[in-house]
């Protein structure tokens, strides 16, 4: 199982370093065509998708929060809750998080913000029906692994690269557009049409990598972060079975939510979208079957 965790937190960094260099080489090739500096437009580029993804990082809890509907809860609002949520806090040697209910019949969770002193955990209605305590506890225990391998951190991070290209993708389509709008025939409308071209080229190009290749290494390094959270909360319980059983009957009993939102999808405990072709394609949450499997594995490890 340590081996496991160790591989996932090894890919995840991989995969956002080959991120910030797709970020580079856009930044770099836009430079290039343009006769700027390049190295100085370079490291804009990625310090601008760096200062971008740290504002989504250090506000994502109230971000969260709001676009979920949430309700703060203290202990007498749902004992049960919150005496297995405190729990987990101190096995964990975590700060208890705050702790929030959401008004919804599809079961699921999430939890936020950017560490464990400023962490937020939710359950929805639908959870608290249909979990028993020991299914209820290992969500709880995945969703504090969430906040103990600061998954949060990554997955903003990454949103916030995807921007940046969309960014830069909308930058040239309005150069390429202006620059269209300038060119009549003579010597220098002629370098003004070249120019929209490579802008049109690049904008394109660059649409491609955000709204496609983007969304994917996205939803590739979420599915990771899922994993590795099964495993945590495996770990923090020792009973992968009640988190097993947990996952079976959100496989059984699963609906999309009723307040959706595709800015925080990857937060929930499973996928909380209608599903559809594009939805296994952009998938932010492995398959429910293999996740069983993993658990039922480790279990046999203890």
């Amino acid at each position: 199982m340590y081996s496991a965790i160790a591989a996932n937190k090894r890919n995840t960094v991989v995969i956002i370093l080959i991120f910030l260099a797709l970020i580079a080489a856009l930044g770099w090739l836009a430079a290039y065509i343009f006769g700027g500096g390049t190295w100085g437009i370079t490291i804009a580029t990625v310090i601008g998708a760096g200062l971008y993804a740290w504002f989504q990082y250090y506000n994502a809890g109230s971000i969260a929060v709001a676009t979920s509907g949430a309700v703060q809860i203290e202990m007498k609002d749902n004992p049960r809750l919150w005496r297995i949520v405190e729990n987990l806090a101190i096995t964990n040697g975590m700060p208890m998080p705050k702790l929030y209910v959401v008004n919804d019949p599809a079961p699921n969770a999430f939890a936020s913000g950017r560490d464990p002193e400023h962490a937020v955990v939710a359950a929805t209605t639908g959870l608290l029906d249909i979990m028993t305590d020991a299914e209820l506890e290992g969500v709880m225990a995945h969703e504090m692994g969430h906040v103990k391998n600061f998954d949060i951190r990554v997955s903003t991070m990454v949103f916030g690269l995807v921007v940046a290209i969309g960014f830069l993708a909308d930058i040239m389509f309005r150069m390429a557009f202006w620059a269209g709008q300038g060119s009549r025939g003579n010597d220098r409308d002629n370098a003004a049409g070249a120019i929209a071209i490579a802008s049109l080229v690049f904008a394109l190009f660059a649409s491609v990598v955000a709204y496609l290749v983007g969304p994917l290494i996205q939803a590739g390094i979420s599915r990771q972060r899922e994993y590795l959270a099964d495993a945590s909360g495996a770990m923090t319980t020792r009973n992968p079975e009640g988190l097993a059983s947990a996952l079976h009957k959100l496989g059984e009993y699963g609906r999309p939510l009723q307040r959706q939102s595709a800015s925080m999808a990857h937060m929930w405990m499973s996928d909380p979208l209608k599903p559809g072709f594009l939805a296994r394609v952009y998938a932010t949450h492995p398959p429910i079957p293999e996740r069983i499997k993993r658990l039922l594995d480790i279990g046999g490890k203890f």
